[in-house]
């Protein structure tokens, strides 16, 4: 096992400050702080007087009004206080990935993957979860407006009428429609239909997370566009340039399954060997093998040199010393290796990606050519540029937005805004008022997908249907209903039309095959059929021959944000205090800066910066990222919103403006800084790393499979054994472990956990029962990085117990720590005496201030009030489902599956009953690698974990071997 001096999760952690050393060691960080905030007199009673009067308001009415009135006659198939589930699907980009949604008496309450779904095999990641606070959404629009003026559905209708009038006159020749990328083929069908009746009309996608440079490098690499279809559990040797498979793109879901089915050496046969070479640091690169920093120009150079090695033989002669060795072990891997080129990076290097993947035999061993689900004539961004061009000639007219936002992603150098102001005639389908909607002609509010039928095609062009989970809380009109508005024959319901779409496929019996469907979650039989086309020879050839490299200077690159993708997400207050995998920071988007830039400018996190490229320029405070490339500042995109809603306004820095332009970036000090709300100095543990996290290499788990196992425990005078039935316990495989954060939404999701702002983050006070805890290992400039899940580990000498002086926190029958709400009563020693520091204190009333309405909780678990101690239960209410279903049917309790581990995308979390010796738990902590965390505090922990193995290259030296 490597035994190494330091883990670490901050700078300051790893320079020893003193100042921070003595903060974490406090009983209680923050608390001073807290207290160190002055009340005056008169405010004290100012905040009392409020206080009464809020209450005596509260016994009167509630926040939201109305009374929930049960329903006189009960629809069919709903028991009250039993589930139903129904199938449908997330469409992120135009890519669809299944889910299922699970409702109580019609609500729905909770969303999980669709096991049966290819592109999700039972995972969902943290923007479908978040799908139901934007379900609940309060500030979702109710109403028509024109100009900012109320309006209603008969002044739009008389509006369309007489547009439609002059747009057939003309043949829609000043007709646009907008949309994002669209996957669907009953949407896809409608356009064409409206482009029948107007045939000059002209349709047009835009994302402004493009996907653009790798349409244009398969229309370099085959003559057409193609997308690729990765097999990652086939590949032993994986190369990602700059590029994250596992949180970015189409697939992500089964990718990241199929890419830890290979990575514990003690489950597959062949672990496989994963590099990254990357500017700036990204998933697939925290959990690689070899992590690689190189900025855009030497990145380039690098490929070329791979490229002219893997195409023509010819060895590198310059460059970093790994790439002989990387070279020589993709070649060794011939027809078990990938390729993998980012979506930021220019065409000419997917282009040789291509190349060099075909070179080795990875077509149709590792990975398939398909034909993309969205039909597009041109690139995204020339498409959009014509478009406003269009739009500043005045040949614009009628301007259709289809839930896009361009006046807020596209780049402010290409003039949107402007270009807006010249169309006459402008309508914007919107869930919510946003910065497009409140500039357009017309405002008409979106209906939530859950609230329409529609489908959408997945990764591999597997058709998904999307059905209503509810009817339409704020009203409004889907992206089907407002394009029938624009055709004179009466349309067909959103239903029909869908069920039109897919009757030939749906067999013989239509109707039981639409059933199935609809149970099933998608289309049997709809995946794409891979493609035929074959590589251009000129492509091989070239390989050798390009442009020149960017020059020297600061590089900025602008990134997808991990939680708000491109901005929409910005009203979601689950995913803005969500912690952000590799910085943690929450409700904030500093600029990333490496930390040798951090030294020669004196800069610290949060201090201001002015970020600048002509004629654009911005202040925003930093945040200092271990292992980024000197030259480089990752500004991550989606915050700064104005017009996002109560939660998004104003959250963050846009940093929009500065896309698309190529000027040299500047980047000077400011005065002034900004307080950074970031978990990553939270719920710190001071001991020794191998008590913490336990990690090794391949090879010496092939020398000694056990040696990350625990010391040899002594024997117990006083050992206690739980009475009941089942021993529930749970095993986290840290080769899994992908820091996705799926894992801490579901929990929040299932278990009514509060969101506290920033404020209380500030003071340590946020309360996620599960964290993962990301952890470095090395120097500050290019260090090793792990993640660890941590959540109450169970223990069966629990040291809480033993200190609660009301018995709040006791022990089940079957070994569970169980909290007894009613009985707390604050005084947090629990709290002091976890090791662990898994438990989170209700400061406030948290759950009276929750942007969401109550029909919105999970009503299995209890809301906790002011003064209540909390934390993980190991999903106690399904447990005790299962006991209940168990008993009915009169035999021993089976399966159970926490919200973490369903919704884990990497299967990294298992859950059971450690008395049955078949059960999968109880298997994996038969595994070498077992091990439990802080072994020594002799808390006998039910959570234990596998042991991390890594698999480098022996010949890459300054690697642990």
């Amino acid at each position: 096992m490597n035994r190494s001096d330091k883990l670490w999760r901050s700078l300051e952690q790893a320079a020893d400050n003193p100042a921070f050393l003595e903060h974490a060691m406090q009983e209680f960080p923050g608390l001073a702080a807290a207290l160190a905030e002055p009340l005056g007199r008169r405010q004290v009673l100012r905040l009392m007087a409020a206080s009464i009067v809020l209450s005596g308001l509260a016994g009167c009415d509630s926040k939201y009004g109305g009374n929930l009135i049960p329903a006189v006659s009960i629809p069919p198939n709903i028991i009250p206080g039993l589930p139903n589930y129904y199938a449908t699907a997330h469409v992120l980009d135009g890519y669809a990935s299944g889910v299922v949604v699970k409702h109580i008496m019609g609500r729905p309450v909770k969303v999980d993957g669709n096991p049966e779904h290819p592109a999700s095999l039972g995972a969902i990641d943290v923007y479908a979860q978040a799908q139901l606070l934007d379900f609940y959404d309060p500030d979702r629009a109710a109403e028509i407006s024109r100009r900012g003026n109320p309006a209603d559905r008969a002044n739009l209708d008389a509006a369309l009428s007489e547009q439609r009038a002059g747009l057939a006159l003309r043949q829609g020749a000043t007709l646009r429609i907008l949309t994002g990328s669209v996957t669907s083929p009953t949407l896809i069908a409608q356009i064409e239909a409206v482009r029948r009746q107007y045939p000059e009309a002209q349709w047009i996608q835009w994302e402004p997370i493009s996907r653009d440079a790798a349409r244009q490098a398969s229309q370099i690499a085959y003559g057409r566009p193609l997308e690729v279809l990765a097999h990652l559990d086939k590949a032993v040797v994986l190369l990602a340039i700059d590029g994250d498979l596992l949180s970015s793109a189409p697939g992500r879901l089964r990718y990241a399954r199929d890419f830890a089915s290979r990575r514990n050496p003690s489950r597959t046969a062949s672990m496989s060997r994963v590099y990254a070479i990357e500017p700036t640091p990204t998933l697939i690169g925290s959990v690689a093998d070899h992590r690689f920093i190189a900025g855009p120009a030497e990145l380039r150079r690098i490929v070329m040199a791979l490229a002219a090695g893997v195409l023509h033989n010819t060895p590198p002669d310059s460059g970093p010393t790994w790439v002989g060795p990387l070279l020589s072990d993709l070649k060794a891997a011939r027809g078990r290796v990938l390729v993998h080129v980012g979506a930021a990076q220019p065409a000419e290097l997917h282009a040789l990606g291509h190349a060099m993947n075909e070179a080795l035999g990875a077509r149709g061993a590792t990975y398939d050519l398909i034909e993309p689900g969205s039909p597009q004539a041109a690139l995204q961004a020339d498409a959009m540029k014509a478009l406003i061009a269009d739009m500043h000639a005045g040949q614009v007219s009628h301007l259709l937005i289809l839930d896009s936002n361009p006046l807020y992603t596209s780049p402010s150098s290409w003039g949107f805004a402007e270009a807006l102001k010249r169309v006459p005639f402008s309508v914007a389908l919107a869930r919510h008022a946003d910065e497009t909607a409140r500039s357009s002609t017309w405002f008409v509010p979106q209906t939530h997908e859950w609230e329409t039928w529609s489908d959408a095609r997945a990764y591999d062009g597997t058709v998904t249907i999307l059905q209503p989970q509810a009817l339409p809380l704020y009203g409004g009109l889907s992206a089907h209903a407002m394009l029938g508005l624009y055709l004179t024959a009466p349309p067909l319901s959103t239903e029909e039309s869908v069920r039109k779409i897919w009757a030939a496929h749906l067999g013989g019996d239509p109707a039981n095959g639409w059933s199935d469907a609809l149970a099933h979650g998608f289309v049997p039989g709809t995946a794409t059929a891979p493609s035929d086309a074959r590589l251009r020879t000129e492509v091989t050839a070239s390989s050798t021959t390009s442009t020149a490299a960017p020059g020297d200077g600061l590089t900025l690159l602008l990134r997808v944000d991990s939680n708000l993708w491109d901005g929409r997400f910005a009203n979601n207050p689950w995913l803005q205090e969500l912690p952000r995998p590799l910085t943690k920071v929450v409700w904030d988007n500093p600029l990333l800066i490496a930390p040798a830039l951090a030294t020669r400018m004196q800069l610290t996190n949060g201090d201001c910066v002015r970020l600048a490229i002509d004629p654009v320029s911005v202040v925003a405070p930093v945040w200092i990222m271990p292992g980024q490339a000197p030259d480089c500042i990752t500004a991550l995109l989606g915050s700064g919103r104005r017009a996002a809603g109560s939660v998004g306004d104003g959250v963050g820095i846009d940093f929009y403006p500065f896309a698309g332009m190529t000027g040299p970036v500047v980047l000077h000090k400011e005065k002034g800084r900004v307080e950074l709300a970031s978990t990553v100095h939270h719920n710190l543990l001071m001991e020794t790393p191998p008590e913490i996290l336990r990690h090794g290499t391949l090879a010496q788990f092939l020398a000694d499979p056990h040696f990350a196992a625990n010391e040899h425990s002594e024997p117990h005078l006083y050992g206690t054994v739980p009475p009941g039935p089942a021993a529930w316990a749970m095993s986290i495989d840290l080769n899994a472990c992908i820091g996705c954060n799926a894992c801490i939404v579901a929990c929040q999701a299932e278990n009514n956990i509060s969101v506290v702002g920033k404020a209380q983050v500030l003071r340590e006070r946020e309360m996620h029962w599960l964290r993962i805890d990301r952890y470095f290992e090395g120097e500050p400039d290019a260090p090793e990085s792990f993640f660890q899940p941590v959540l109450c580990m169970h223990c069966e000498e629990a040291p809480c117990e033993n200190v609660c002086p009301v018995g709040a926190t006791v022990h089940d029958s079957e070994g569970l720590n169980v909290m007894v709400y009613n009985r707390c009563v604050g005084t947090r020693f629990c709290s002091n005496n976890c090791p662990y520091k898994v438990r989170r204190f209700n400061f406030y009333g948290y759950a009276k201030e929750q942007h969401r309405p109550a029909q919105s909780w999970n009503p299995d678990v209890t809301v906790r009030a002011r003064g209540v101690m909390e934390k993980c239960s190991y999903c106690i209410q399904r447990v005790a489902e299962a006991r209940i279903v168990a008993d009915r049917e009169s035999r021993p309790v089976g399966e159970v599956r926490t919200a973490c581990q369903n919704a884990c995308p990497t299967q990294a979390f298992t859950f059971g009953n450690l008395a049955d010796p078949q059960s999968e738990v109880a298997q994996r902590k038969n595994s070498p690698l077992d091990f439990a965390m802080l072994e020594k505090q002799n808390t006998k922990p039910r959570t234990t974990y596998e042991a991390l193995v890594r698999n480098p290259n022996p010949a890459i030296k300054g690697q642990p071997t």
